[in-house]
């Protein structure tokens, strides 16, 4: 097992992490000026912009896509060597995802039409996306059903001659409210007849199709994000045959695939999240006195700090596990790590940030500091890609079966 970073990863790292102290952490506070002035919550404010030129010429861009592309700026990096760069870029969650073209969900729905779009699919909507031109969402949870059994999504996808006509409504679409959003991968029902796997489909839906309707943005424990969480209404709504990716059936498939570096991604940005945390919590305790001396004096306080740095060295060597397993075995014999690390990392991120509040008393929970809005972004990440319980059955059944092969039959 071989965790040691590529010559090639190494060189990005540097440059990733110079761009985050040259740009990225700077552009923070004009990042919040400019939404502040805008009054519009889903303003897209134009530092974003200039992050992401800067990037682009700094060559850091598209990061995380696997395929090596020099016209769209893709080193082709494998799953462990991209794992330290969006740890990096998760240390300012707001910013340098999008400023590198490697945020959520466009990074999922790029490897989906990569994978299985057309022709038509790539040049319509992902050479765009891979431009950072524009932004997409991706439709699966429902607020009628449980959506962590995907198999239960009821969106109707009915065949209508050469359309199909969607009925149904959606809720949770990250990025749907973003000024750039032009285009939603949705699933449904296609035929509620087939066997439980294969009723489901997913199709490229452009966001201004006739009798799609974005009802409203839900808020996330009080914030209102940038990229928006949008309910969304599918009345009569139609789409050619052509807008159906790979096969009729193909949904649950697709969706699984997508996934799974998904579920990693975000891992890896909340150890960034908790580093950050770590770092706060560090320079307030040195630099605030209570009772006549530095509040890093208590012992308390040291055993905080300690346990975080434990924790997170934790969690960041089983995440490299998974990604080495995905890059040598393939992401479905990497599932149980995949789902061990979506259950650990939000977890311990949560742990680390709440620490930091605590050592920075009232100021922690109030926008001076990034550290509430780390906390909610980490607490959200353990319904987000499927909630803590669907990931623990998978892995008990994992471990169920692997001393009785046929307990799942009995």
């Amino acid at each position: 097992m071989e965790f040691a970073m590529s010559d090639t990863a190494r060189e990005y790292q540097d440059r990733l992490l110079a761009f985050m102290d040259e740009h990225v952490y700077p552009a923070e506070q004009i990042y919040a000026e400019q939404m502040s002035a805008s009054g519009d919550p889903h303003f897209h404010p134009p530092v974003i912009e200039d992050l992401k030129r800067e990037a682009r010429q700094r060559g850091l861009w598209n990061l995380f896509h696997p395929h090596r592309d020099t016209q769209w700026g893709s080193p082709g990096l494998s799953n462990l060597d991209y794992a330290p760069l969006a740890e990096i870029m998760g240390r300012s969650p707001a910013l340098a995802p999008e400023a590198t073209n490697c945020n959520a969900p466009d990074t999922g729905n790029m490897e989906i039409l990569q994978l299985f779009g057309t022709d038509e699919h790539k040049s319509t909507w992902l050479k765009p996306l891979l431009a950072g031109e524009i932004a997409s969402a991706f439709a699966m949870t429902e607020p009628g059903v449980a959506s962590s059994d995907a198999t239960n999504v009821a969106l109707q996808m009915t065949p209508d001659g050469d359309e199909y006509v969607l009925n149904g409504r959606k809720w949770f679409a990250s990025n749907a409210l973003h000024p750039n959003c032009r285009v939603l991968l949705v699933m449904g029902k296609t035929d509620p007849s087939a066997p439980t796997h294969r009723q489901q489909s997913l199709m490229v839906v452009p966001l201004d199709t006739p009798g799609v309707t974005v009802v409203r943005g839900l808020p996330v424990f009080g914030y209102t994000d940038r990229e928006g969480h949008a309910e969304i209404l599918f009345e009569d709504a139609r789409v050619p045959r052509t807008a159906l990716l790979a096969g009729e059936g193909d949904g649950f498939m697709i969706a699984q695939a997508r996934l799974g570096p998904g579920r990693i991604h975000h891992c890896m940005r909340a150890i960034g999240m908790a580093e950050r945390a770590l770092d706060l919590m560090v320079a307030r305790a040195q630099s605030r006195e209570t009772f006549g001396a530095p509040v890093a004096t208590r012992a308390n306080v040291q055993d905080w700090i300690a346990e975080s740095r434990i924790d997170i060295e934790m969690i960041r060597l089983l995440t490299l596990k998974a990604a080495w397993l995905m890059d040598t075995v393939g992401n479905k014999k990497a599932r149980v790590e995949i789902a061990a690390i979506k259950v650990a990392a939000p977890k311990v991120a949560l742990t680390v940030i709440d620490r930091a509040i605590q050592v920075h008393g009232g100021v922690g929970v109030t926008a001076d500091f990034p550290l509430a809005s780390f906390w909610a972004y980490a607490r959200t990440l353990r319904l987000a890609d499927g909630p803590d319980e669907v990931h623990k059955r998978s892995i008990a059944h994992a471990e169920l079966r692997r001393v009785d092969p046929e307990w799942m039959k009995k």
